[in-house]
């Protein structure tokens, strides 16, 4: 098939080298020029395992390419997918402006039939205003479907989530139109369930709220864990062997960031009081989410106090592994906030040190490596649970300490381990442990 996709951020440019590595025609549109650029120069806008090679090959062997003109990629193309950016605006409300603008360029350009593919997360409405928007741009009238085809995929496993989802969302008002969704996505052998439009857009909001509430769950359980003397890890552990709860994202830690759950969930409390409906329990996650660095922050000022002439070394900015993406990133909250109690903070990342330039502190210093980060500070604290960080040689980084305080946001290590090694150590639902 000949498709286009409509931006090239996480959503689209993984959608397209997918699509386009299962043997379709793919043209990837951006608005932004520099970026096209770097595209076809080979140099990737975002750092996504797998995926540089992945684009390579299929621009090497013709089956991707990349435009600025969107009009031209719309009328050679059979199927349109939009993935543009739905950004937070005023309360919470996703801002659907590129969504609309797509839509009118789509109106404006097709020729012929097209399927127009909504991959963008959405409010519940939000396909309606589609076609309303492609008709009342349209010169005269073409026939056209709108399909609600949300994605599921997370950032650090985007090819992986892709290629073997766990189901395939197919939203249309009429069973022709899901059918040719159902033959672009046959070769990959996955679950596919169809709905209505209204329906496929809501699964996408409720599968990210249900998600977020587990972890905000999971860090509420941490906080009665510190007041009861427990183990978080064990009790999460003892909670997750049941079918019906199951461990995954039921983890204590600093919250929730990045492009999804922040703005999702306030996006469905705002689309649930638009209906007339008080998502209380939905804001009552998002307020545990919030309080997480402030908490974490106020463990090592009250360790450390005061904190001002001290050194903190901070592991980790990308708000999650295998991603250089710090949007709504706990490292941002976590700096500000010990830069304004005085300390001095030396950061290390493996990939987003270049995008942290622009968001954290200006006195925040930028290290080559975990060990250069540690080399002489008061206290080490673990942001982000990259698989590095696991693995390393804790004892240089003690030896190499001016105190040996470890604060671990994502209870990537063992207390016990940590004492043995002669660190001070202090977790998350965890009691803090002394060194031997």
């Amino acid at each position: 098939m000949n498709i286009c996709v409509v931006g090239t951020g996480y959503v689209g440019l993984v959608t397209g080298a997918v699509f386009a590595d299962l043997g379709n025609e793919v043209t990837c549109v951006d608005n932004q020029s520099e970026k096209i650029e770097a595209l076809r120069a080979g140099r990737m806008p975002i750092y996504e395992p797998g995926l540089e090679e992945m684009v390579l090959r299929n621009v090497a062997d013709g089956r991707l390419s990349f435009t600025e003109d969107l009009p031209r990629a719309v009328r050679r193309s059979d199927i349109v997918f939009i993935t543009v950016g739905t950004p937070p605006g005023d309360n919470g409300k996703a801002d659907t402006g590129a969504v609309e603008a797509v839509a009118s360029t789509i109106g404006q350009a097709m020729e012929r039939y097209l399927v127009v593919v909504n991959k963008s997360t959405v409010p519940v409405g939000t396909g309606e205003l589609v076609r309303e928007v492609i008709e009342r741009h349209q010169s005269r009238p073409i026939p056209f479907d709108v399909v609600s085809n949300p994605e599921f995929l997370r950032e650090g496993s985007a090819i992986e989530d892709t290629l073997r989802p766990d189901r395939i969302v197919i939203g249309a008002s009429r069973k022709e139109v899901a059918l040719t969704l159902l033959e672009l996505y046959a070769p990959l052998e996955r679950p596919m369930i169809i709905t209505d439009v209204p329906s496929a857009e809501m699964i996408k909001y409720a599968s990210n709220a249900f998600l977020a509430t587990k972890i905000s769950f999971a860090n509420a359980i941490a906080n009665l864990c510190e007041l009861a003397g427990a183990d978080v890890t064990q009790v999460i552990k003892g909670m997750g062997l049941d079918a019906r709860i199951g461990p995954a994202f039921l983890a204590a830690g600093l919250g929730y960031g990045g492009s999804c759950f922040p703005k999702d969930t306030d996006s469905f409390i705002h689309t649930a009081a638009t209906l007339g409906y008080d998502f209380a329990m939905l804001r009552a996650v998002v307020d545990v989410n919030r309080e997480r660095a402030e908490r974490f922050v106020d463990a090592i000022h009250k360790t450390l106090s005061p904190l001002s002439g001290k050194i903190i070394a901070m592991l980790g900015v990308a708000f999650k592994p295998n991603t250089d993406d710090i949007r709504e990133a706990k490292s941002i909250e976590v700096a500000s906030r010990l830069v304004s109690l005085g300390a001095t903070v030396r950061v290390y990342d493996p990939a987003a040190l270049d995008n942290a330039r622009d968001v954290l502190p200006r006195s925040v210093i930028y290290c080559d490596s975990s060990y250069d980060a540690a080399d002489g500070a008061d206290a080490l604290a673990l942001v982000t649970e990259w698989n590095e960080f696991k693995f390393l040689n804790l004892e240089r980084v003690r030896q190499l300490m001016r105190r040996p305080v470890i604060f671990d946001g994502r209870n990537l290590w063992e207390p016990e381990r940590m004492r043995r090694l002669g660190f001070e150590y202090h977790g998350i639902g965890r009691r803090p442990v002394l060194p031997a």
